[in-house]
């Protein structure tokens, strides 16, 4: 289990950095990205480049998460940003995943024609 005392003086920071590396994540992934909805509803006709922008998301994560995690490790606080932004990167995976999955199934409605 986590001694969260060890964090002493630092509690609050460390979430401050995990909420801010969870807001950014989702600040990148929704400038990069249509909706899960909209990948599902896409997916049998744009899936490639539909998961090419997920996968650009992932980048930009992973850069602003690593960049965040390397100044906030001078204070011992670097699992903050990475757990933060790394939960948020996994969940966007798992959701753009499953939207693409649903949408190729051909059970989901597209707005185009097939």
């Amino acid at each position: 289990m986590a001694d969260w005392n060890a964090l002493g003086g630092n509690a609050g920071v460390a979430a401050v950095l995990f909420l801010a590396a969870a807001d950014a994540a989702y600040n990148a992934y929704s400038a990069t990205n249509s909706s899960p909805q909209t990948t599902e509803l896409f997916a049998g006709d744009r899936a490639d480049t539909l998961w090419k922008y997920v996968k650009l998301g992932h980048v930009q994560v992973a850069g602003i998460v690593g960049f965040a995690a390397w100044i906030a490790h001078k204070q011992g606080l670097a699992m903050w940003p990475l757990l933060g932004g790394g939960a948020v990167a996994l969940a966007m995976h798992g959701m753009y995943a499953h939207a693409l999955k649903a949408g190729r199934d051909g059970a989901t409605p597209t707005l185009l024609p097939r």
